[in-house]
Protein backbone atom coordinates (compact mmCIF):
# COMPACT_ATOMS: atom_id res chain seq x y z
CA UNK A 1 0.00 0.00 0.00
CA UNK A 2 1.12 3.59 -0.89
CA UNK A 3 -0.09 6.58 0.82
CA UNK A 4 -0.24 10.27 -0.72
CA UNK A 5 2.89 10.87 0.70
CA UNK A 6 4.61 8.32 -1.35
CA UNK A 7 5.83 5.78 1.26
CA UNK A 8 5.10 2.40 1.59
CA UNK A 9 2.61 1.10 4.26
CA UNK A 10 2.93 -2.31 5.42
CA UNK A 11 -0.29 -4.34 6.47
CA UNK A 12 -0.04 -5.38 9.83
CA UNK A 13 0.48 -9.17 9.95
CA UNK A 14 -2.27 -11.35 11.78
CA UNK A 15 -1.96 -14.37 13.87
CA UNK A 16 -3.74 -17.36 12.28
CA UNK A 17 -7.46 -17.73 13.53
CA UNK A 18 -5.92 -20.96 15.20
CA UNK A 19 -3.06 -19.57 17.49
CA UNK A 20 -5.95 -16.98 18.48
CA UNK A 21 -8.02 -19.01 19.87
CA UNK A 22 -5.33 -21.46 21.20
CA UNK A 23 -4.03 -17.93 23.41
CA UNK A 24 -7.91 -17.20 24.66
CA UNK A 25 -8.24 -21.08 25.94
CA UNK A 26 -4.47 -20.26 27.58
CA UNK A 27 -5.85 -17.09 29.01
CA UNK A 28 -9.06 -18.75 30.29
CA UNK A 29 -7.04 -21.86 31.45
CA UNK A 30 -4.42 -19.71 33.70
CA UNK A 31 -7.19 -17.86 34.71
CA UNK A 32 -9.20 -20.96 36.25
CA UNK A 33 -6.11 -22.91 37.30
CA UNK A 34 -4.75 -20.13 39.97
CA UNK A 35 -8.09 -19.89 41.47
CA UNK A 36 -8.95 -16.44 39.82
CA UNK A 37 -5.84 -15.32 40.95
CA UNK A 38 -3.82 -14.32 37.81
CA UNK A 39 -5.35 -13.40 34.63
CA UNK A 40 -6.86 -10.12 35.64
CA UNK A 41 -5.14 -6.59 35.50
CA UNK A 42 -6.33 -3.17 36.02
CA UNK A 43 -5.85 -0.44 33.29
CA UNK A 44 -3.72 2.11 33.75
CA UNK A 45 -3.52 5.59 31.80
CA UNK A 46 -0.65 4.06 29.99
CA UNK A 47 -1.86 -0.13 29.87
CA UNK A 48 -4.85 -2.03 29.32
CA UNK A 49 -6.29 -4.26 31.68
CA UNK A 50 -8.39 -7.48 31.55
CA UNK A 51 -11.43 -8.46 32.94
CA UNK A 52 -14.07 -10.91 32.60
CA UNK A 53 -17.20 -10.25 31.13
CA UNK A 54 -20.67 -12.57 32.21
CA UNK A 55 -23.30 -12.19 29.39
CA UNK A 56 -26.37 -13.72 29.10
CA UNK A 57 -26.74 -16.07 25.60
CA UNK A 58 -29.15 -14.82 23.56
CA UNK A 59 -30.67 -17.57 22.11
CA UNK A 60 -29.45 -20.32 24.85
CA UNK A 61 -30.63 -18.00 27.65
CA UNK A 62 -27.27 -19.23 29.60
CA UNK A 63 -24.55 -17.51 31.16
CA UNK A 64 -21.25 -16.93 28.94
CA UNK A 65 -17.97 -15.79 30.27
CA UNK A 66 -15.34 -14.05 28.19
CA UNK A 67 -12.21 -12.27 29.48
CA UNK A 68 -12.01 -8.89 27.06
CA UNK A 69 -8.67 -6.34 27.06
CA UNK A 70 -9.81 -2.46 28.30
CA UNK A 71 -9.54 1.23 29.01
CA UNK A 72 -11.53 3.30 31.50
CA UNK A 73 -13.17 6.59 31.03
CA UNK A 74 -14.07 7.88 34.06
CA UNK A 75 -16.80 5.57 35.46
CA UNK A 76 -17.05 3.46 32.76
CA UNK A 77 -15.39 0.41 30.96
CA UNK A 78 -14.78 0.42 27.52
CA UNK A 79 -13.29 -2.39 25.22
CA UNK A 80 -13.35 -2.80 21.70
CA UNK A 81 -15.82 -5.49 19.68
CA UNK A 82 -13.71 -7.37 17.63
CA UNK A 83 -13.44 -11.62 17.33
CA UNK A 84 -9.68 -11.63 17.48
CA UNK A 85 -9.28 -9.58 14.60
CA UNK A 86 -11.21 -11.84 12.56
CA UNK A 87 -14.44 -10.84 10.59
CA UNK A 88 -17.64 -10.54 11.95
CA UNK A 89 -19.18 -9.85 15.63
CA UNK A 90 -17.54 -11.65 18.76
CA UNK A 91 -20.63 -13.90 20.61
CA UNK A 92 -20.03 -11.77 23.80
CA UNK A 93 -21.02 -8.25 21.99
CA UNK A 94 -24.42 -10.10 20.08
CA UNK A 95 -25.24 -11.27 23.04
CA UNK A 96 -24.88 -8.05 24.82
CA UNK A 97 -27.29 -6.16 21.83
CA UNK A 98 -29.59 -8.67 22.77
CA UNK A 99 -29.20 -8.45 26.89
CA UNK A 100 -27.23 -5.02 27.49
CA UNK A 101 -27.21 -5.65 31.01
CA UNK A 102 -24.59 -7.28 32.57
CA UNK A 103 -21.68 -8.32 35.25
CA UNK A 104 -17.86 -7.63 34.92
CA UNK A 105 -15.30 -9.13 37.17
CA UNK A 106 -12.26 -6.47 37.50
CA UNK A 107 -8.98 -7.32 39.57
CA UNK A 108 -10.86 -7.10 43.07
CA UNK A 109 -14.09 -5.58 42.21
CA UNK A 110 -17.29 -7.10 40.51
CA UNK A 111 -19.72 -4.46 38.96
CA UNK A 112 -23.12 -4.34 37.52
CA UNK A 113 -23.11 -2.90 33.99
CA UNK A 114 -25.24 -1.61 30.95
CA UNK A 115 -24.05 -2.09 27.83
CA UNK A 116 -23.83 0.62 24.87
CA UNK A 117 -22.21 1.39 21.71
CA UNK A 118 -20.36 4.08 21.35
CA UNK A 119 -21.50 6.65 18.49
CA UNK A 120 -20.38 9.52 16.63
CA UNK A 121 -17.72 12.13 18.53
CA UNK A 122 -17.84 9.88 21.41
CA UNK A 123 -16.73 6.88 19.31
CA UNK A 124 -13.94 8.70 17.68
CA UNK A 125 -12.68 10.56 21.57
CA UNK A 126 -12.42 6.51 22.46
CA UNK A 127 -10.67 5.16 19.47
CA UNK A 128 -7.65 7.15 20.90
CA UNK A 129 -7.52 4.59 23.74
CA UNK A 130 -7.01 1.94 21.62
CA UNK A 131 -4.40 3.14 19.02
CA UNK A 132 -3.07 -0.56 18.54
CA UNK A 133 -6.38 -1.65 17.42
CA UNK A 134 -6.44 0.55 14.54
CA UNK A 135 -4.12 -0.74 11.89
CA UNK A 136 -6.05 -4.42 12.38
CA UNK A 137 -9.10 -2.76 12.70
CA UNK A 138 -8.93 -1.25 8.66
CA UNK A 139 -8.68 -4.82 7.59
CA UNK A 140 -11.90 -5.61 8.55
CA UNK A 141 -15.18 -5.56 6.70
CA UNK A 142 -17.25 -5.33 9.73
CA UNK A 143 -17.46 -2.50 11.74
CA UNK A 144 -15.84 -2.76 14.98
CA UNK A 145 -17.97 -0.95 17.75
CA UNK A 146 -16.35 0.68 20.83
CA UNK A 147 -18.28 -0.99 23.69
CA UNK A 148 -19.29 1.47 26.59
CA UNK A 149 -19.81 -0.77 30.02
CA UNK A 150 -21.62 1.57 31.98
CA UNK A 151 -21.85 0.82 35.98
CA UNK A 152 -25.61 0.70 37.18
CA UNK A 153 -24.57 1.80 40.32
CA UNK A 154 -23.89 5.38 40.11
CA UNK A 155 -21.72 5.80 43.18
CA UNK A 156 -18.53 3.71 41.28
CA UNK A 157 -15.94 5.86 40.59
CA UNK A 158 -12.96 4.38 38.24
Amino acid sequence: MSDPGGTIQKRPRMPPNWFIRIAWAVHRAIFRWSGGRRGLWRATPEKWGTFRLHTIGRKSGKERIAILGYHEDGPNIVTVAMNGWMEGNPAWWVNLQAHPDATIELKGQTLKVRARAAVGEERDRLWALFPGNKPFVENRATETAIVVLEPRDPSRTA
